[in-house]
């Protein structure tokens, strides 16, 4: 929440919309389920406006793809609206493995945030060259080049790196131990209280 928070700041966002995933693709479905993780995204972004929750690919039956979800934003906002698709420099490395993941650029800009372990695409040093090729031809250095056209850039955020991520939580409480302070409170009580993640290796 705190990158989230940062980045209506400092790229001058409209709000910020949280999407869920469904079935991935690429990696073995979530511990939590649907269910879970939408209810865990729609208390931590409690009482922060500028924050909303969107269910479409929870709801969508099947495998879910970026993609797909990007193309609808486009039919329902239009073509002249410029949306930006956020996602951590540890997924943005292995993009191409997306699919049709030449085709976000055509439906998004990218915000690329860095990650732990992951703090600079500039030296991160197996980039894959077709990434490579398209960061160097369509990265901007400043965040109001985004305003300029409706997709197509790519941006590096420059935010809070925050050594906190979905896995050493999950990890966390698998081994008993305590989560507070990484979480939002009513986040934290309904891990617990629902018991996820816990006795699971």
């Amino acid at each position: 929440m705190r990158i989230a928070e940062e980045l209506l700041d400092i790229i001058g966002l409209e709000r910020i919309i949280f999407v869920p995933s469904g079935d991935p693709r690429l990696r073995v479905a979530p511990v939590a389920s649907r269910k879970h993780r939408s209810a865990m995204v729609r208390l931590a972004i409690q009482g922060n406006n500028m924050f909303l929750l969107d269910e479409r690919e929870i709801n969508r039956p099947g495998i879910s793809t970026t993609v797909e979800s990007l193309r609808e934003y486009q039919n329902e906002l239009g073509k002249k609206t410029a949306p930006c698709f956020i996602l951590g420099m540890d997924a943005f490395i292995k993009i191409n493995q997306w699919h049709r993941w030449h085709e976000l650029f055509k439906l998004c800009h990218i915000i690329v945030v860095a990650r732990p372990g992951y703090t600079s695409v500039d030296r991160y040093p197996v980039l894959p060259m077709d990434i490579r090729k398209e960061f160097i031809s369509r990265r901007v250095l400043n965040a109001n080049n985004l305003r300029l056209q409706c997709n197509g850039l790519i941006y590096t955020a420059q935010t809070s790196l925050l050594e906190i991520s979905a896995s050493h939580i999950r990890l966390l409480v698998t081994a008993g131990k305590s989560i507070r302070y990484l979480l939002p409170e009513n986040v934290s009580d309904y891990i617990k209280s629902n018991y996820l993640y816990a006795g699971r290796t």
